[in-house]
């Protein structure tokens, strides 16, 4: 299959972002990327969207009903509308039945945040009501930080070294996605939100640039896997093929700090049948596997809980339970363990 790098939650000056969309698309060709998908706060600029000096660039929405600080429902991603969708921001079931309708794709950004004594608020998901929305932001790399900001030294370092405290996706996130991929009986899809605005911040006489974009391009990936190679000049179709390996799950999350996560892949076979992730299969048993670029701790989850695990670059399960499956890989760098990739689940005995 053919793979792909991209990032999705970018911001430019048509938000809350510090850049223009060619300088977003100068950071996301140094940082060796394919695609970019845009999605500005309630502003939707399809005029932006093409190949442009080799990134696709996709041009969606963060659609959200803040009043103010109040945030009513959450923030949900819409990308693949080819209209402007914010008029339906104050129901978002509506919202979502209408990006399905148009063959987008929907995600809950940031669903659960901490927040901190410098960094109160938080834009958590609320409206746990809806349905039919394609997936959720399994790891916010911008959002993590909000927790981290505890004191003033911590600010500070978090400023100049912000890869001292990327982590992963909150435990309770991960704990939120298997939750409702169990409680919805369906494909929840997990992606990696770079949530890119590289504003500047001050503290006192200091000020600094927080995350710019080709640094925060290079930090938090979604990796998706196409059976056909992109045109690289047929926009429309090229976007289409991306947005359906995103509804499909045929995707991951990287962590491409700690390495690149390019060659990663898990997929089944049962009764010679063989799938990737974000696909179903029925017939048990089935031989999961897993191939990893590099070593790390690589484990398999059932239902949210280790079913395998080694360290080193390959691992094979056979199971006979149906349950949801997936793959997280954790590496240690500078002094702690840190999430590297998290795969889309493969559903088995579905």
């Amino acid at each position: 299959m053919r793979e792909y790098k991209g990032v999705i939650h970018a911001h430019t000056l048509y938000s809350d972002g510090t850049g223009t969309v060619a300088d977003l698309v100068r950071a996301a060709k140094a940082a060796g990327l394919t695609y970019l998908a845009i999605t500005d706060h309630n502003a939707f600029h399809p005029e932006e969207a093409g190949w442009r000096d080799g990134v696709l660039v996709m041009m969606g929405e963060e659609v959200d009903d803040d009043e103010g600080k109040e945030v009513k429902g959450g923030h949900l991603l819409a990308l693949g509308t080819r209209e402007d969708v914010t008029h339906l921001r104050h129901d978002f079931q509506r919202l979502i039945d209408r990006i399905n309708e148009v063959g987008g794709v929907s995600f809950l950004a940031h669903p659960l945040e901490r927040n901190s004594k410098y960094m109160p608020d938080t834009y958590s998901w609320r409206d746990w009501s809806v349905r039919g929305y394609t997936g959720i932001e399994l790891w916010n790399h911008l959002s993590e930080f909000r927790g981290y900001t505890t004191s003033i030294p911590k600010v500070l370092a978090i400023a100049f070294f912000p890869h001292w405290f990327t982590q992963g996706p909150w435990p309770e996130v991960l704990a939120l996605w298997d939750r409702l991929m169990e409680e919805q009986g369906r494909p929840i899809v997990a992606i990696g939100g770079a949530d890119a605005h590289a504003q500047v911040y001050g503290l006192g006489p200091i000020k600094r640039k927080f995350m710019p974009y080709e640094l925060t391009f290079r930090s938090v990936t979604t990796h998706v896997l196409l059976d056909e190679a992109l045109s690289g000049s047929d926009a429309a179709s090229d976007e289409r093929a991306l947005l359906n390996a995103l509804r499909s799950g045929h995707t991951w999350v990287g962590y491409e700090r700690l390495g690149p996560t390019d060659g990663f892949r898990f997929w089944a076979v049962s009764g010679g049948r063989e799938v990737i992730m974000g696909d179903s299969v029925a017939a048990l048993p089935v031989a999961l596997h897993v191939a990893v670029p590099d070593d790390g701790d690589v484990r398999i989850l059932r239902n949210g809980q280790v079913v395998a695990q080694t360290f080193g670059r390959e691992l094979s399960k056979e199971v006979e339970e149906p349950g949801v499956y997936r793959v997280e890989v954790w590496r240690r760098r500078w002094g702690r363990p840190r999430g590297w990739i998290f795969s889309n689940p493969i559903y088995v005995g579905r």
